[in-house]
């Protein structure tokens, strides 16, 4: 199993990309996933299945899985499996990111889709919203043991009025990533290194862990070019230097579910700003224009800020939110500041933890469900998800698996590096359901349009709190818009 694990670490690099998101805050639009490496062109189905077996077909395309890299490994479970079985014929199918919405799309709709989709996210799989088997009745039916995965987690994939559309598989909790040498420059206690404890200041006072005190962390490590800091009277908003905070590569939503789990789209369908989403635009507007301590548009280019990871890489941040996918060469290469990783603070006394999270999912129009559950068990079974790992990369969402993963994914990614995984893996406890990647009709336009206020936000000083709540209603007022056409 280690083995397989080292093989892991050395692909983890190439497919991390793939969930990650992308910049908010900056003087253009966010995206919201990172660009995937170039795919190759669809490949044609295998063969039919021999007389007697059952074929099931496995779609790859909507999330990892279509690089040059990781095709020969899928190929090599696809032969593994069907080497191991007597009836049934399991049947990839690769097709390039690019056009594989497009082309399940068609697939559905002519009557001939495949049975098994993945690995999917949440994005992907809400592109099909409705399109997906309910499991729970398959997991019933073969008293499938789900006590191996964290109950936050399996209730993860639970959607309301759709039921169980996933079995957990590989997942990339969220976290405060911070700089250990800007806060021992700071004269600052490092935050809590787990869940449900306090903050204890400089002066051995405790204080709750909860965004509002964060703040406060996050003004004295906002530094300016004389050597002052936000929190104080002589600061120089006009020539900052260091930042204390950032929710990096995340757009509005992910912002927001720092706040609360929440959606754009209320239960009835219609457009809303979660009240908690808004509370978390005025705190980010007051960080870009009033406290100072988030970079606004015109800094979300700054020469200091800019490192192969992004600001945070750049050795000039103090704090931000990051995934799992994160911790990788990519993005810690040639820095020369000490890190670590720490519990997500609270709001209002909840704690999220947003969640990336990649699974298999079997379509309502599977003509085999049966079969394709059972290829679905084996390929997230403990024997085997680990095979199905060493592809994609991600943290094991089993229990069992996750210590091997640490401690290799430390070594070869992270020069044997010791963080704090153990606050990491609590971090699935916390997280967002709805997700903040849950289905929006219209999902790119929609996209767009929220993204435009956020912009607007970044690059526009000197609102008024009234000002930002119109901005939001007429944000609504669009996005309501928007929905009503799609319908």
């Amino acid at each position: 199993m280690k083995k397989l694990w080292l093989v892991l670490a050395a692909l983890v690099i190439a497919s991390l990309v793939l969930t990650a998101c992308g910049g908010a805050a900056a003087p253009e639009a966010p995206m919201e996933e990172a660009p995937a490496e170039e795919a190759p062109m669809e490949e044609a189905p295998a063969e039919e299945a021999p007389a007697g077996k059952t074929q099931v077909r496995w779609f790859v395309g909507l999330g990892a899985g279509t690089d040059e890299g990781a095709i020969p490994l899928e190929e090599a479970f696809v032969e593994a499996y069907n080497a191991s079985q007597d009836e049934i014929e399991l049947v990839l199918e690769i097709v390039d990111a690019d056009n594989a919405a497009d082309t399940l799309a068609t697939q559905i709709a002519a009557g001939n889709a495949p049975d098994i989709v993945g690995p999917v996210g949440i994005k992907g799989r809400d592109q099909f919203k409705g399109a997906w088997l309910d499991l729970a009745p398959l997991i019933e039916a073969n008293s499938y043991d789900l006590s191996g995965f964290d109950p936050a987690m399996v209730d993860f994939y639970l959607v309301q009025e759709e039921g169980q559309l996933g079995i957990p598989f590989g997942i990339f909790p969220s976290f405060v990533l911070y700089n250990i040498d800007l806060f021992d420059e700071a004269g600052l206690p490092y935050p809590p290194a787990e869940y449900g404890v306090p903050y204890v200041d400089a002066d051995g006072v405790e204080h709750e862990w909860t965004i509002e005190y964060m703040t406060e962390l996050a003004k004295v490590l906002t530094v300016d070019a004389n050597g002052n800091d936000a929190s104080m009277e002589d600061f120089d908003p006009e020539n900052i230097v260091q930042f204390g905070w950032m929710n990096q590569w995340t757009d509005w939503r992910g912002v927001g579910s720092m706040f609360g789990a929440g959606s754009l789209v209320a239960d009835d369908g219609s457009a809303q700003m979660p009240e908690q989403w808004v509370e978390a635009a005025k705190w980010t507007y007051d960080g870009f224009w009033n406290s100072w301590f988030i970079p606004n548009g015109p800094y979300g280019g700054a020469e200091f800020l800019q490192g192969g990871g992004g600001p945070f890489s750049s050795g000039n941040m103090g704090m931000i939110q990051m995934h799992t996918w994160f911790l990788a060469p990519w993005a810690f290469d040639g820095t020369t500041f000490d890190w670590d990783v720490a519990a997500m603070p609270s709001y209002n006394g909840v704690t999220t933890a947003k969640m990336h999270a990649d699974t298999f999912g079997i379509l309502k129009a599977s003509d085999n469900s049966e079969a394709a559950f059972e290829v679905l068990t084996y390929m997230l079974s403990e024997e085997h998800a680990t095979d199905l790992l060493t592809i994609y990369g991600g943290m094991p969402a089993r229990l069992s698996l996750q210590a091997d993963y640490y401690d290799i994914h430390a070594e070869t990614n992270l020069g044997g590096k010791e963080i704090n995984w153990d606050v990491i893996a609590a971090g699935m406890a916390y997280a967002d359901n709805p997700n903040h990647e849950s289905w929006m009709p219209s999902y790119l336009e929609t996209n767009d349009r929220y993204n435009e206020t956020w912009n607007y936000f970044a690059n526009t000083p000197d609102l008024t709190e009234e000002d930002i709540d119109a901005e939001i209603a007429t944000l609504v007022a669009d996005l309501q818009a928007i929905f009503d056409a799609a319908e």
